[in-house]
This record gives C-alpha cells, structure tokens and sequence, in this order.
C-alpha cells in the first residue's frame, strides 16, 4: 500500500519559536505569532500554533533569574584596615543530616578572619545581623566582596549596605578566583575543621570554628605577608591597645611583687 508522504518542513518555525521562548520564557503563542508577523515570516497561523504544540511549549517553562552584567575587578591587597572584606557561604551537613551554612568574613588587607558563623539556615536578615555587631566592634568596610549568592543579591542587604554607603563589588558569575583570598580561606577552614570533625550540633561546629579562627589570625603564617600572621602583619587598634594595657599591668604587678 502507498500512504501520501508529507513534504512539510517546520525546521525554520522550530528553530524562531525556540529562539522566542529562549528570550521571551514567561510570554505566550499570541506575543510569539505577532513577534514572527512584524519580522516578516508569513507562516500560516494554523501552522506556527500545531508546531507550537508539538514543542509543548504551552507549559510552563522553568527559567533561572538572569544576573546583570559584573565588571571584573583586580584582586589587590589594599594598604589599610576596613577598606575591603570579603564574604562567602560554606555548606556542609552534620550527623544527624542536617545540612548547615557557614559565613566566613574576612579583611583583605591582612587577611584577618572577622566571622565564621555556622547555621542551620541563613537568611540575608541575620547576614546584615553579623555586619551589625562587626560595626560595633571594629567598624565597617568601604567596601564588599562576594559572589553573586542569593543572600548577597538580596534587597535586605543592598538596602542596608546603601544606607551605610558601603559598596558591593560582586565577582562575575563562574570566575570565584575573583575572590580568591576568601577562597583560600575557605579551603584551609575545609581542611582542619570541617573535614577534619564530625559534628553532632552547632554548638560544636561553633566552638571548633572559634578555636581555629584564634589560632588562624595569631599562628598562621601568610607567605604574602612575609610569614607573619594577619595579627602580627598589621593589628587592629583595639588589639595594640589592650596589649600594651596588659603589658603595663604585668609590670606593675612585677613591681608590687619585688
């Protein structure tokens, strides 16, 4: 028997409404037909709709949220305190399954640890609650680097960041070696804590994370800072400040003492 074979050919239609629904993912037939009349296709109404539900594009299309476009910024070292820090997100997971996030901050200048805060989920609010008491501490930076995470696009944080007038400088999306001193960090904090322990609760992940970033900021040398520790290379002032206090409160009970 002899059947009628089609010498139809959609190839062009497939390809312009796979091109439109690229672009256009939350748009549908109707904007896509109208787009392909004012280019100048004269494809039959009828036909573009058969293909259009041959495609199944009628459904829903999953689409990620596009991120703008990121300058590339130098990695440099600044020359003082509070000018850069950095910022950046760790996961892991403890023993009982649950999974934890851990914000590491960092000043770029001395590459001083300033926060290492496990938790079992982390909002952009208590992200902005860790800068805060930072504030009260040591102050604020100039500016900020990090990766283009959901917590740092939030509104939340660029919101309290223009209200302090800090500047938010994010790496290109796939490039994190523009944020390569936090990544370094990162990599030790993996190696001599999280892979290192097994944790039960947070409340030995955070006990853990304050004793290795004490010994990280006082012991560990940086070969960029000529071996010495981000305390030894350039304490903060606070620091000088009590460390001369104790010294003259040694002596003076040396001298009651003799």
């Amino acid at each position: 028997m002899w059947y009628y074979q089609t010498k139809r050919d959609d190839r062009e239609v497939i390809d312009k409404l796979s091109e439109l629904a690229t672009e256009l993912p939350t748009r549908g037939f109707d904007e896509y037909y109208k787009r392909i009349r004012r280019e100048g296709h004269r494809w039959n109404r009828k036909r573009v709709l058969r293909v259009y539900r041959q495609m199944k594009l009628k459904l829903r299309r999953k689409h990620k949220k596009r991120i703008t476009g990121r300058a590339k910024h130098p990695l440099e070292a600044p020359e003082s305190l509070n000018m850069v820090w950095s910022m950046d997100f760790m996961s892991d997971m403890l023993s009982d399954g649950r999974k934890v996030r851990i914000l590491n901050i960092m000043d770029d200048c001395n590459r001083e640890v300033l926060a290492v805060d496990p938790g079992l989920n982390y909002p952009a609010r208590k992200l902005v609650e860790n800068l805060e008491q930072l504030e009260e501490e040591i102050g604020l930076p100039q500016t900020i680097r990090c990766d283009n995470g959901p917590e740092f696009i939030s509104k939340t944080l660029n919101a309290w960041c223009k209200r302090k007038r800090i500047e938010i400088r994010f790496t290109q999306p796939g490039k994190p070696m523009q944020n390569g001193y936090i990544e370094r960090l990162n990599r030790f904090y993996r190696e001599d804590v999280l892979d290192a322990y097994w944790f039960n609760d947070l409340h030995q992940l955070r006990k853990l994370s304050n004793q290795w970033m004490e010994d990280y900021n006082n012991n560990h040398p940086h070969q960029s800072l000529g071996n010495k520790s981000p305390r030894e290379y350039k304490p903060r002032f606070g620091e000088e400040f009590f460390t001369e206090s104790d010294d003259i409160n040694e002596n003076l009970l040396n001298l009651a003492v003799s």
